[in-house]
């Protein structure tokens, strides 16, 4: 009866892995959306009001075309410097993601093991299910993972 028991507890960390790795990736992907939107704001303002100040501009002075060359390639450096930063995180998340999930399952593998040992579990088709749940989650996760990588 005791397997049984151990079975539960699997199962139910095992959800719970899963649905915060869900969540995390879930919170990543909209703050990257949110930060993907503003940037894309921020560079078509600064085009449109690049381009009706260099109208202007040939029409008034070429020094002041010089200045807006120097703001044009400031945005540019921002923007870049943004993207690689959100780049960073983006694999920096999914990296911690990935340790994380990891661990999660060396402890619950040793887990079951030791109470499987402890209650002297000879029930192999509870361990057999046991092996088959932490599969089943870990290609949950890769998936996860993959869907990630293909959309950044």
């Amino acid at each position: 009866m005791n397997c049984y028991y151990i079975v539960v507890v699997v199962v139910v960390v095992e959800v719970l892995v899963v649905v915060v790795v869900v969540v995390v990736v879930v919170v990543v992907v909209v703050v990257l959306v949110v930060v993907v939107v503003v940037v894309v704001l921020v560079v078509v303002v600064v085009v449109v009001v690049v381009v009706v100040v260099e109208v202007v501009v040939v029409v008034v002075v070429v020094v002041v075309v010089v200045l807006v060359v120097v703001v044009v390639v400031v945005v540019v450096v921002v923007v870049v410097v943004v993207v690689v930063v959100v780049v960073v995180v983006v694999v920096v998340v999914e990296v911690v993601v990935v340790v994380v999930v990891v661990v999660v399952e060396v402890v619950v593998v040793a887990a079951a093991a030791a109470v499987a040992i402890v209650v002297q579990c000879t029930d192999c088709v509870v361990c057999y299910d046991i092996l088959i749940g932490i599969v089943m989650l870990i290609l949950t996760i890769n998936t996860i993972n993959s869907l990630t990588d293909v959309c950044f």
